[in-house]
């Protein structure tokens, strides 16, 4: 599941619970910014502004999925062009499941200070 997740992530809403909670990775950065989203519209808008804050140019490069009918670990790389320039950062993803669906999402990235100076309008205004 989460394979297929990562090669199109504006697909997420077909692995999610309605209830599902997003944990940005900017949520510790003292930011006066959610650090969490909550429910599956809501996560989908965020992928789907972040996909169109890269003009549709966001890769994952995964090097190891760990994963039991609970829990999940991805490690990885994004690719994208992000205002003209080639953007790389490594990630790692941990995930919750109930019943086969995803219920929780951690979003770590290796800077998440960097990250939101990039990309933080797109990660936190999901509907612009």
């Amino acid at each position: 599941m989460l394979r297929a997740l990562y090669a199109d992530l504006t697909q997420i809403g077909q692995y999610t619970s309605d209830d599902v909670v997003y944990h940005l990775a900017h949520r510790d950065l003292g930011l006066d910014l959610p650090g969490k989203l909550y429910g599956k519209q809501a996560v989908i808008d965020c992928e789907l502004a972040l996909h169109r804050a890269t003009g549709g140019t966001l890769t994952a490069c995964i090097d190891a999925v760990t994963a039991n009918d609970h829990f999940a670990a991805v490690t990885g790389t994004f690719h994208a062009e992000f205002a003209a320039r080639p953007l790389a950062f490594p990630f790692c993803g941990v995930w919750r499941f109930r019943d086969g669906q995803i219920v929780e999402h951690w979003q770590n990235a290796y800077d998440p200070a960097a990250l939101h100076q990039l990309l933080g309008d797109a990660l936190v205004s999901p509907g612009q």
